[in-house]
């Protein structure tokens, strides 16, 4: 989670560009020497994420020897390694083709989408291993369709949510007058065309949410899902206040930190709620 936050943080400081096109050296050099802020600032990014890798290889060797072969805890430690190798190829790639600092082009959004979405597989899986490493005897019963076709929508909502940050982070208003002539603009940016479809989708993901997690709350689920029903509950209302704060406030960086450690933590209550809730009981509740 420190390493995705940081990351966002590198977007957002426009210091993606801070070892210049060298990876995995950095301008160069193994350690920089004399380094800007913004090196500073995407070194100690490049750090995180080895320091992760090393903490998932370690876990992906202790599922090994902890869990049986066919165990679930080896399979999702064994994707979270793979995942996170993926991660830090696509994070390589945004260096070498040079889609940082103040690259506006389609290539950009569309590699920003893709890392996003490998991030989210990432925590996914992640959180997984933690989950099936309880030693709980899982149920047999099939998963809620309702609550599992909140994943895409996550998803889907995130890949926008990437796209307008990058578009707040190269062409920042000073009023949100001037943000919504921007978006509407004749001449604008692309990103700033496509920057009116997150909080749109955002609204009506979050009412999708929150009615999911009722149906969970009002039927016959265990003690488990009903708290993870709460969880998701809770944090889609807040991050739809984040949202709303965070537009009214031209989206500052903390504030984008926030609205992201808050999507974060509603995808992975997603996750959750979506390995522990069960169909039978939601189907009695449904129209």
């Amino acid at each position: 989670m420190l390493v995705v936050l940081w990351g966002a943080y590198v977007r957002a400081s426009g210091s993606g560009a801070g070892c210049g096109s060298h990876w995995p050296l950095c301008n160069g050099e193994v350690v920089p020497v004399a380094p800007r802020i913004e090196t500073i600032i995407e070194f100690t990014h490049r750090m995180m994420s080895g320091v992760a890798l090393i903490g998932v290889i370690a876990l992906s060797l202790w599922s090994r020897t902890g869990f049986a072969r066919d165990s679930r805890v080896r399979r999702m430690a064994l994707a979270s390694l793979v995942f996170l190798i993926a991660e830090a190829l696509l994070g390589a790639g945004l260096v070498l083709f040079n889609y940082v600092d103040k690259n506006a082009s389609v290539g950009r959004a569309f590699y920003l989408s893709l890392h996003l979405v490998n991030t989210l597989l990432l925590l996914g899986a992640l959180v997984l291993t933690a989950w099936f490493s309880r030693g709980v005897v899982p149920t047999l019963a099939r998963r809620s369709s309702l609550v599992v076709a909140a994943l895409p929508i996550a998803i889907l909502v995130g890949v926008t949510g990437a796209i307008a940050a990058l578009g707040d982070t190269l062409f920042p208003a000073i009023s949100l007058a001037q943000g919504f002539h921007q978006d509407f603009s004749a001449a604008a940016n692309f990103l700033l065309r496509l920057r009116i479809l997150h909080p749109a989708l955002a609204i009506l993901a979050g009412c999708y949410f929150v009615a999911v997690a009722v149906i969970v709350l009002r039927s016959k689920q265990r003690p488990v899902a009903t708290k993870l029903a709460i969880g998701v509950l809770i944090l889609a209302l807040a991050q739809l206040g984040a949202g709303a704060i965070n537009l009214l406030l031209l989206a500052p960086v903390w504030m984008q930190i926030t609205h992201l450690l808050l999507a974060d933590l509603v995808w992975i209550s997603l996750v959750l709620l979506a390995v522990e809730a069960t169909p039978r009981a939601l189907a009695a509740k449904l129209p």
